[in-house]
């Protein structure tokens, strides 16, 4: 008697839909084993659950476990499980759910959106979607499965060409096996070798390597006879051994009491993870409950990556949702500035392939990115607080990038702002925190001064400092790039104002201080006016103003800048990323008690038209720029002037 063979056409939907999700969404082929292997774990987990109530459906069978076959001569792969099983008819609602009406309602979205992979995305983790994922790398795909309690099995087969069958089986137990008739090998397109057991091995650890149930393989290997004493035989005979080898780990690191994990195997679980060499810095393990629950592990590295600072650079958590990784790079659960943390986070409410889209817009990771960052911070303070020698080390890899978050992380502003570090002129071999610099503030300080650089030895020896190092001022040293946004958006401390040394003017001391060194700037500005108002015609190119300054003790002349002008070393920044300005004109500042300035006093009322004017404002000018590390106007006129003047000078 023939066995009846029952045939089904999708419909015209579905085969659109199916044609999409093979060519749009899975961008890596070797993922449909993650799908399948997901169906397989949440079958077991339906069996475990109904096995509650109703314990005889493990008579037959208490063994949970997912099996992989491989026959290289067939070309075949197959997927077993020994879960809940189908029937007839739930094949035809869960595995057919592709073919219902709801996939015109879909593809309809998909055409009027133009977002296949994100609508896409949504529904291929549902149950008998993620299984058509099979298509891209096999020809045929055949199902055997048998509910558990049920002693009647059915066989579902369809090669993806529009109709699926359905036709009575055998089968000994309950579950299902899923045998894929494997395309060629092209590694071009993406498709492997997918009967070698390195290849599934590799792709279970990548993907599946936390699924609660082992997933186990057979392979072989050669035995050599041996002697009494556990030695090769020089003639003996050498057999082929089939033993099974469990491919995944099963239990999560993460899931486990931090009490029951040593520290070594934290760092191999992260070199694991994170490809690297050296073991992490700092692990966070930690465990969220309540309405909505997530768990992980996420670490800092010890050093930094080469391409840290590489706009382009991909970063995030690997996410997982039921313990299957659902993506390796989730940008979505950390801000930018702390794109150098490694790790996992595992939520069992997320779908298994909720869309990038999606991904941006669900509360849950909305929620856990919050918390991650708090806890990260948290950790960071404590380990502030309490480790610091740590603590400098982790400033000396990523300091930099913490201060990203002072002006994009508004809710955590102030905790940013207190881990923050800078070098001062107070200590040349320690940083210091805002908090320790108005600590230290003389009493009659109002302001928290700055000075922006590349370097500490040319801050260091800027003419900027001349008087706050002689009122025994300290002044922050703001050395990174970033810092120039970061006093963009941290203005003051402690109510004290951020002020840049460079930039307005300068009146330190008392208020009885001030006064007098405002007044007798004003009596010196009145015996300089006509000298000034020259050179301000001879500079004006490059000079909006010049005049007598109060920050000069030593060098003749400084540089500096209007309140809310760019600071030299933001102007440079800018042109080397070709994102140019408009072009500022400076501000020259001349020292009242220098002897140059009374010699040029001198030439001018000699002579207002003397060429030497013209010489000794260009070197001013030159010896401004190279002061502060910027460059020259015209190296050329300015190395000949030099040489002039010092052949002149013997």
């Amino acid at each position: 008697m023939s066995t009846p063979i029952e045939t089904f056409a999708f419909q015209a939907e579905t085969k659109q839909l199916l044609e999409l999700m093979i060519h749009s969404l899975y961008t890596h082929k070797d993922i449909f084993l993650r799908e399948l292997i997901s169906n397989a774990s949440d079958a077991l987990d339906r069996l475990r659950f109904e096995a509650v109530t109703h314990p005889e459906l493990l008579a037959d069978n208490d063994t949970l476990e997912i099996r992989l076959e491989a026959d290289k001569t067939a070309r075949t792969l197959t997927i077993h499980d020994t879960g809940i099983g189908m029937s007839r008819d739930e094949i035809m609602t869960n595995i057919g759910t592709i073919a219902k009406s709801g996939t015109r309602t879909l593809l309809e979205q998909i055409k009027k959106e133009g977002k296949s992979d994100e609508m896409l995305g949504e529904f291929i983790g549902r149950f008998g979607v993620g299984f058509y994922s099979a298509f891209m790398v096999a020809d045929q795909v055949s199902l055997v499965t048998r509910r558990a309690g049920e002693e009647t099995a059915t066989q579902w087969e369809s090669s993806g060409d529009g109709q699926y069958t359905l036709t009575p089986a055998a089968k000994e137990q309950r579950g299902t096996s899923i045998t894929l008739h494997l395309k060629p090998v092209d590694p071009d397109g993406g498709i492997e070798d997918f009967t070698e057991s390195w290849v599934l091995s590799r792709i279970v650890k990548r993907y599946s390597d936390f699924v609660n149930y082992p997933i186990k393989h057979k392979e072989e290997r050669e035995e050599v006879e041996r002697d009494e004493k556990g030695m090769p035989k020089p003639d003996g005979n050498t057999t082929i051994v089939v033993e099974d080898k469990t491919l995944n780990s099963m239990r999560p690191i993460w899931t486990r009491p931090q009490s029951e994990v040593t520290e070594e195997e934290y760092a191999e679980f992260y070199k694991h993870m994170a490809h690297d060499w050296e073991a992490p810095l700092k692990h966070m393990a930690f465990k969220a409950e309540g309405r909505f629950e997530f768990q992980g592990l996420v670490f800092i590295p010890a050093r930094a990556p080469f391409d840290l600072y590489y706009h382009a650079a991909e970063y995030g958590l690997q996410l997982y949702a039921q313990r299957v990784m659902i993506m390796d790079q989730c940008e979505d659960l950390l801000p930018r500035y702390l794109r150098f943390l490694k790790g996992v986070v595992d939520s069992a409410d997320l779908p298994l392939n909720i869309s990038r889209q999606r991904l941006q817009q669900d509360r849950h990771i909305t929620q856990i990115r919050s918390w991650l960052v708090r806890r990260v911070l948290d950790t960071l303070t404590t380990m502030h607080q309490e480790d610091p020698e740590t603590y400098l080390k982790f400033w000396a890899q990523f300091g930099r990038t913490l201060k990203e978050g002072v002006g994009a992380d508004y809710d955590n502003k102030d905790t940013l702002i207190s881990l923050l570090l800078f070098s001062s002129s107070h200590d040349a071999e320690q940083l210091t925190t805002l908090q320790a610099y108005v600590d230290r503030m003389q009493p009659d300080q109002t302001e928290i001064f700055y000075i922006t650089g590349d370097s500490r030895h040319t801050v260091e020896h800027s003419p900027h400092l001349e008087a706050f190092k002689a009122k025994q001022y300290e002044v922050l040293f703001l050395l990174d790039p970033v810092d120039e946004l970061v006093v963009q958006s941290l203005t003051e401390f402690d109510g004290k104002r951020l002020q840049s040394v460079g930039k307005g003017t300068v009146q330190l001391g008392s208020q009885e201080e001030k006064e007098k060194a405002e007044q007798a700037l004003k009596e010196q500005a009145a015996g300089h006016s006509s000298l000034l108002e020259l050179l301000q015609k001879k500079l004006d190119e490059h000079v909006k103003e010049v005049r007598l300054s109060t920050r000069l003790t030593e060098s003749p002349v400084c540089l500096v800048g209007a309140e809310h002008d760019y600071s030299p070393q933001l102007e440079r920044l800018l042109r080397q990323s070709e994102l140019h300005g408009p072009k500022q004109r400076r501000i020259m500042e001349l020292n009242p008690t220098h002897p140059i300035l009374g010699k040029m006093q001198e030439q001018f009322d000699r002579d207002p038209e003397s060429t030497v004017l013209d010489d000794y404002a260009q070197l001013l000018l030159g010896y401004g720029l190279l002061a502060e590390g910027s460059e020259l106007h015209d190296p050329v006129k300015f190395t000949q002037l030099v040489a002039d003047l010092m052949v002149k000078g013997l």
